[in-house]
């Protein structure tokens, strides 16, 4: 006989964070790996760029359908479809130089310019990483919109959501060392295996609340206790055109496109930055990025508390949640400062974009959630898969707008000026996107005809 826990839905909070833990520890070997492996094999910023822009490219795409597969196959399915694919990626980087010979082989044999051996196999591996990946955010969104009540749900979003810092920080505190020691290949493959362990308890643990055996009925009620007062669900299918008629849905996906990029900036970019800014290579850089993401961790979670601030001064939960995005998006201001004071410490930078990186989380935690303050929940995985395609197209951007002006810049023998400039993107590009948000949506409305 099952036993009826009591607040079984932090139980699911849970695994959504250890799967966004995962899904960042994968994710980042490469960025760690980036000062060793252009040096081994040649690359410049271009060509590291290109290898990540790949990743985000399909990530992107992939987002755009993940949400409308998950809403489809359920949460639970499609999770665990999500993660084994994104592990084997993971896996597959270890043997980049080998599927790398057979792509570039086959792309010559067919008459088509050859791609060098190690770009080619990394863009694949990241290809299948991407695609994997997109499914991470659609599910567990679904998840916390399925177990927890609109007035829970920001703060559940901002406690699996720091997940990513978590994955983050354990990176660059094991990733380097691995490598050291055992070879980059076996830090791929480590790191990727973890998500298999994952997957074996989330099919154990997860069903939805309605077949869900652990939950009290006192918890059942306390999680649907609004969905009579706000939402009609129903089997009707929509189609996404009808989904891109809504303001709120184009208001997502700009705050998305705008600011998405900027926190792969400092996921992709950091190792390299500090390499060349300060000469710190392999576990130079461990402390300093532990700190940096751990700050961010930090910024995750009082993200997802700020706008209950506000609930409870009477302000319903989409305002509540405008005005917490507000104040959070002046934070990443103090990131132009990094370079100007990038002379006197190097831990002046790192706090700095620290403080910006931990607002990104504090932003990305509220953002989410607007999608299930204003959506019904069928409609919830489709709509953080167009936003989520949104923000990998504004992710390409950054990231092939870095990697030109550091190699252009680094030809004139001032790199530096290249990361000024992207600093200033930065750290003006949550305004942008909270203004238009603002302008596109400026009062709550429930989204009722879908």
């Amino acid at each position: 006989m099952s036993i009826k826990y009591n607040n079984y839905r932090w139980t699911i909070c849970g695994l959504l964070f250890f799967a966004t833990t995962v899904n960042y520890l994968d994710r980042q070997v490469l960025s760690l790996l980036a000062p060793s492996l252009s040096e081994e094999f040649h690359w410049s910023n271009s060509d590291y760029a290109n290898i990540t822009a790949v990743f985000q490219f399909v990530y992107a795409l992939s987002m755009l359908f993940a949400g409308r597969i998950i809403d489809k196959l359920g949460t639970k399915i499609g999770y665990a479809l999500s993660i084994f694919v994104w592990s084997l990626g993971a896996i597959m980087h270890a043997y980049s130089i080998t599927v790398g010979t057979v792509f570039s082989n086959t792309l010559a044999w067919i008459g088509i310019g050859a791609v060098p051996v190690s770009i080619a196999g990394f863009m694949l591996s990241r290809a299948v990483l991407g695609f994997g990946e997109a499914g991470n955010f659609p599910s567990a969104i679904k998840a916390t919109a399925e177990y927890f009540p609109k007035k829970e749900r920001a703060f559940a979003t901002g406690i699996f959501n720091s997940g990513s810092n978590v994955g983050a920080i354990l990176a660059p505190l094991t990733v380097p060392i691995i490598a050291l020691k055992w070879g980059w290949e076996v830090a791929f493959i480590l790191v990727g295996a973890i998500g298999f362990i994952w997957m074996f308890f989330w099919l154990l643990f997860y069903d939805k609340p309605s077949n869900q055996k652990r939950l009290t009925k006192a918890e059942l009620d306390h999680i649907t206790s609004e969905d009579e007062l706000t939402e009609n669900i129903s089997n009707e299918s929509f189609s996404w055109t009808k989904l891109l008629k809504y303001k709120q849905t184009w208001a997502f996906a700009f705050g998305k496109f705008m600011t998405d990029g900027i926190w792969w900036f400092f996921l992709f970019w950091l190792p390299k930055y500090l390499e060349s800014q300060f000469n710190m290579k392999s576990t130079d850089i461990v402390l300093p990025l532990a700190v940096l993401y751990s700050m961010t961790m930090v910024g995750s979670i009082c993200g997802g508390w700020f706008p209950i601030y506000f609930i409870k001064k009477g302000y319903n939960s989409y305002e509540a949640r405008i005005k917490a995005m507000f104040f959070i998006a002046i934070i990443p201001l103090v990131v132009l400062l990094a370079q100007p004071l990038g002379h006197i410490s190097f831990w002046l930078p790192v706090i700095l974009i620290g403080l910006g990186a931990s607002a990104h989380q504090a932003w990305s935690a509220n953002i989410f959630t607007t999608v299930s303050d204003m959506f019904p929940k069928k409609a919830i995985g489709s709509i953080i898969g167009i936003g989520g395609m949104a923000g990998g197209i504004g992710g390409v951007l950054v990231t092939k707008i870095g990697g030109a002006l550091f190699d252009y810049y680094e030809s004139l023998g001032h790199i530096e000026t290249g990361y000024t400039i992207m600093f200033v993107i930065c750290s003006l590009a949550y305004l942008v996107a909270w203004s238009v948000i603002k302008y596109l949506v400026p009062k709550y409305k429930l989204i009722e005809d879908l």
